[in-house]
């Protein structure tokens, strides 16, 4: 049994190893099944015994590479030195969107991903691996203090404003230059968060 599950687990990293590659290179509607297979190096019917269909095969690739960026991001926020500011959250959040934006990642991730997945999926993936470094993030800055319920409203907003981004930078002719104006205009955002009240209102 155990040698059984090493092979199967072999077979699979090798799926998705193909997967991976191929989706980079095309996009995923140039990619076929025979594709990713003969890639892998497995007969057909061996992918279709790990996986029902392309889709999944997708999903599974977008999911690891979605978890190797929130390991790096976690990875860079224990270096950060004294407290986290919402300039340290602005920066670690531009460092995602520029890797999200390079060429063959921005494919996978910007422009297939919201497609194939449709958007409450894919947004189901990006929250599972940077929700909590988002949520903890709005703990560090937000005044002490701050009812649990606004910490998840802010959490929510910047999340999904996040995920504007992340698409209007991969759409973007110059995605850098669009990666440093909406980083910038996060960065106002979060300092916001960071002098805002419990039970403070606008005029």
């Amino acid at each position: 049994m155990v040698q059984q599950a090493k092979r199967s687990a072999t077979t699979v990293g090798a799926i998705l190893a193909s997967a991976r590659q191929l989706f980079i290179e095309r996009g995923f509607a140039a990619v076929s099944i025979d594709d990713i297979a003969a890639g892998a190096g497995i007969a057909k019917g061996g992918l279709y015994h790990h996986f029902r269909a392309k889709h999944d095969v997708f999903e599974a690739v977008l999911d690891a590479v979605q978890a190797e960026l929130a390991a790096e991001l976690g990875t860079r926020i224990q270096r950060i030195e004294g407290h986290r500011s919402p300039h340290t959250i602005a920066t670690n959040l531009r460092i995602y969107l520029e890797a999200a934006t390079q060429e063959g990642l921005r494919q996978l991730i910007l422009v297939d991903g919201p497609v194939v997945l449709g958007w409450e999926r894919w947004r189901g993936i990006d929250d599972r691996h940077f929700m909590d470094s988002i949520r903890t993030g709005l703990v560090a800055i937000m005044p002490a203090g701050t009812p649990p319920e606004e910490i998840e409203a802010a959490t929510r907003l910047i999340a999904g404003a996040v995920a504007e981004a992340a698409l209007a930078c991969g759409a973007a002719q110059d995605p850098l230059a669009a990666v440093q104006l909406h980083c910038r205009l996060l960065e106002t955002m979060l300092c916001g968060l960071q002098q805002h009240g419990s039970g403070s209102h606008p005029d």
